[in-house]
């Protein structure tokens, strides 16, 4: 670990794969929207900004290890006032967060689970499954591809 980096170490590294420039695509191949990843404060942070391809759409995460808890946290915030905080770490090669129990806009109480995992031609899926507590049903919110572009 280089002494001046607090964040290089290897648990810091974990969700590297997802930086980058990408275009994410539905699982019909349309584009849903364009996202770019960028490690800043001395490589202590995954910010993401988040631009959809329709609607105006906009959203920022920070990710982030938290030594204390052990644990990777995002915290989500979008154009429409939308907050979502996710806890988890990596398994099995696939990065995994989660929210607690919430509600949904229709006061639902749910549970967020988003997992990012890399493929072998370097593009990473993002799967966002959201579980309804009362009727202990997974539905899923997005499924998203991201491909790098080339700039």
């Amino acid at each position: 670990m280089d002494e001046d980096c607090a964040c290089c170490t290897q648990v810091h590294t974990q969700f590297d794969f997802w930086v980058g420039s990408w275009e994410t695509y539905n699982p019909d191949n349309t584009l849903a929207g364009n996202n770019i990843i960028e490690k800043i404060q001395d490589n202590c942070i995954l910010r993401e900004n988040w631009t959809s391809s329709s609607g105006g759409y906009t959203g920022t995460s920070y990710n982030f290890y938290n030594l204390l808890a052990q644990q990777w946290e995002q915290i989500w915030i979008d154009n429409g006032g939308q907050t979502l905080h996710l806890k988890g770490n990596l398994v099995d090669g696939s990065m995994i967060l989660s929210s607690d129990k919430t509600r949904d806009l229709k006061g639902h109480e749910v549970i967020n689970r988003i997992t990012w995992t890399p493929n072998d031609d370097g593009s990473v899926r993002q799967l966002w499954e959201v579980l309804n507590v009362s009727e202990n049903k997974w539905t899923i919110a997005f499924d998203g591809l991201y491909k790098k572009t080339k700039i």
